[in-house]
């Protein structure tokens, strides 16, 4: 099964004012981007399905991925958002329990300000509230936020993790040092897995190279290993600096040297065990 392990639904028309992070300069995204414009690009991509995620801080994000997945039979999985600092988490995400397509959460760490809060006390539980439902956490990172997900990732062994975007380090270099020591150090816990995602957003949107990712890619290959790797097209962030094919292509012609099995873990095979895709 090929897999597109992280791409996004939204109607903007009718949800504006929930993309707050939706500023001007990414006016190409200020639109409609729903399940009939992803289906011929996954047909194109010989890809059989993909993983919603959220990309709105609200709890209807999880409700509106899930409807959408129950008329779209290529969305094998959600990553939904509930508040996982909330006192009643349980009480919030219990009533997905016996929702199937419902695979996960995910908070905007990124987004924070504090560099600490992967591991704060109230997101901490939150996320250690997560195995109880069986469900899996994307950790969405930059490089400042790698040490405090790793002390996250070491309170809650049992809990299946997933590095959205290799982290989102800065490919102008400037990060690489500490980027390239915490992925590594991140590597080391085996419940942590890592998405090849996201990188043209990293770099220069209109004058981008391929060959520019290949140290990243190699970074995370030797780290964690074909095994725990999948490919994601992050659409239609993506297209900001490229179009769906180009971006899946940067993995894709990495991946060629490849043998057979890795090359299909990494297309898929990962995705679907960890989402627990049928």
């Amino acid at each position: 099964m090929r897999l597109d392990a992280h791409q996004h639904f939204w109607n903007y028309t009718e949800n504006a004012a929930d993309f707050v992070w939706m500023t001007d300069d990414l006016g190409v995204l200020q639109h409609n981007f729903l399940p009939a414009d992803l289906a011929p690009l996954l047909a194109a991509a010989n890809m059989d399905g993909c993983i919603a995620v959220q990309a709105r801080e609200v709890q209807a994000e999880t409700d509106y991925l899930l409807e959408l997945a129950a008329s779209n039979p290529t969305i094998k999985g959600v990553v939904g958002w509930v508040d996982l600092c909330a006192r009643d988490v349980e009480a919030l995400i219990e009533p997905y329990s016996d929702t199937p397509a419902l695979k996960g959460f995910r908070m905007l760490i990124h987004d924070r300000r504090d560099a600490d809060f992967a591991d704060s006390a109230e997101h901490a539980r939150g996320v250690a509230s997560l195995a109880k439902f069986g469900l899996t956490y994307d950790l969405l990172l930059r490089t400042i936020h790698l040490p405090s997900a790793i002390r996250l990732v070491d309170s809650l062994p049992d809990q299946p993790f997933v590095v959205d975007h290799i982290a989102k380090p800065k490919m102008d270099g400037s990060d690489w040092e500490a980027w390239h020591f915490g992925m590594q150090e991140i590597a080391k816990r085996p419940n942590v897995l890592c998405k090849l995602s996201g990188l043209v957003t990293e770099a220069d949107w209109s004058d981008w190279q391929a060959s520019s990712f290949t140290p990243y890619l190699d970074t995370v290959l030797e780290a964690f290993g074909a095994n725990r790797l999948m490919i994601g097209s992050d659409w239609p962030v993506c297209t900001l600096a490229a179009d769906y094919q180009s971006t899946l292509d940067i993995v894709t012609s990495w991946a060629n040297r490849l043998s057979e099995a890795e090359q299909a873990a990494i297309m898929g095979t990962t995705c679907a065990e960890f989402y627990s895709v049928k």
